[in-house]
């Protein structure tokens, strides 16, 4: 037991070991607290809770990556250009969303995404737990031109995609599927070169990914095979992985 000043009085407070900032501002105001020191211990408070939320927030993505869902490619895309024709299959946002919310609210966490256009089109992912922290990550991109989308429908499907790529990404479930964006036909797909390879390997590595994965994700029997205009895309998701403890 400890005797502290308290506005001119001399207030008795237990203090253990189980003491939360809470416990410390309910004794403070039957002690006779004044406005600044009740303003001190509520800013304790608000750091208090605001780290074990964030620990429940890690427990809680924790328990989501141990048993993630997998998700399957379910939607085909085709189109004609002047060198040829493209196609190639991806996890639907309906897809990817439906199996990753209903996994995330089982512990408590829910997704949801903010957009921003300044040339670029940019989309925020933010996942948030019922405790009230969150985490977020951004992705950016050009207006999708392909194939015979007017202005708006080229917006839309950047949006789409970048939706789908920044939950996967923030959720480290981004090796389960990845676009397999076809060439044009008997057109030669430019791979990384040496420096690119080692950069990706050194990532994979780091990240703790499974390079098996990384290969079927992109329909290549190896990464030194890996299509160069997807480099910075497949980096930018590793890049959101935690590292490998």
């Amino acid at each position: 037991m400890t005797k502290k000043a308290v506005a001119n009085k001399e207030v008795e407070i237990v203090e253990t070991k189980r003491s939360v900032p809470a416990e410390l501002i309910a004794q403070a105001i039957s002690g006779g607290a004044n406005l600044e020191q009740l303003e001190k211990l509520l800013t304790l408070q608000e750091r208090y809770e605001a780290n074990e939320a964030k620990k429940a927030y890690n427990k809680a993505m924790s328990d989501f990556k141990a048993n993630p869902p997998e998700i399957n490619k379910d939607k085909k895309v085709g189109y004609k250009t002047e060198k040829g024709s493209v196609g190639y299959t991806h996890a639907s946002l309906y897809n990817v969303t439906e199996k990753i919310n209903a996994a995330l609210s089982k512990h408590g966490l829910s997704a949801s995404w903010t957009t921003k256009q300044n040339g670029a089109i940019s989309v925020t992912c933010k996942i948030t737990h019922v405790r009230g922290h969150s985490e977020e990550t951004t992705l950016s991109a050009p207006a999708d031109t392909s194939g015979s989308k007017n202005a708006i429908q080229a917006i839309g499907s950047t949006i789409t995609y970048l939706e789908r790529y920044s939950l996967l990404a923030l959720t480290g479930l981004a090796t389960f599927d990845q676009d397999n964006d076809g060439e044009a036909a008997g057109e030669p797909i430019e791979c990384i070169d040496d420096k690119q390879h080692h950069q990706l390997v050194d990532m994979i590595t780091v990240k703790g990914a499974d390079m098996a994965k990384v290969c079927k994700a992109y329909n290549i029997t190896e990464l030194a095979k890996f299509p160069k205009n997807r480099f910075d895309d497949v980096m930018k998701i590793l890049t959101a992985k935690k590292d490998k403890k």
